[in-house]
């Protein structure tokens, strides 16, 4: 990656559904060459996916929490698998692999306590947690 990838992600990163032409404008390339970008950074893993974060849930809501979660894995459990189920999960706004007495640090948004909580015991079901620690945003 260079500089001109990383102004293409924070294109991305404000409006995922932007537009190769309009991407190629912001940082002085033609469509063809930021699509090629694009394609490689996706193949590559760098971008992994896009997906819709609705108001409600997003990040500027007042109504809902703000939380952080550390999650330490099952022994067992494989790290990728992790994240690809991660992945599909809406209320994950971001997964990060940390170093230290967990194996990762999530970034999360619910609407509720009730919703937190089913997300929890969906973390240690489904997404293979042996241990959680949670830490809620209060601004």
């Amino acid at each position: 990656m260079d500089a001109v990838d990383e102004k293409i992600l924070d294109v991305l990163r404000v409006d995922g559904r932007a537009s190769f032409s309009a991407i190629g404008r912001q940082v002085g390339l033609s469509t063809n060459a930021i699509a090629a970008r694009v394609r490689r950074m996706e193949k590559s893993g760098v971008i992994v996916g896009y997906r819709v974060v609705l108001a409600a849930d997003g990040p500027e809501s007042t109504a809902g929490l703000e939380a952080f979660i550390d999650v330490r894995l099952d022994p067992a459990e494989d790290s990728e698998a992790f994240l690809a189920w991660a992945r599909l999960v809406p209320e994950i706004r971001d997964a990060v692999h940390v170093t230290g007495a967990y194996d990762y640090l999530l970034h999360i948004g619910v609407r509720d306590t009730a919703a937190l909580d089913r997300l929890l015991r969906s973390l240690k079901k489904q997404g293979g947690a042996a241990h959680t620690q949670t830490r809620l945003a209060l601004r």
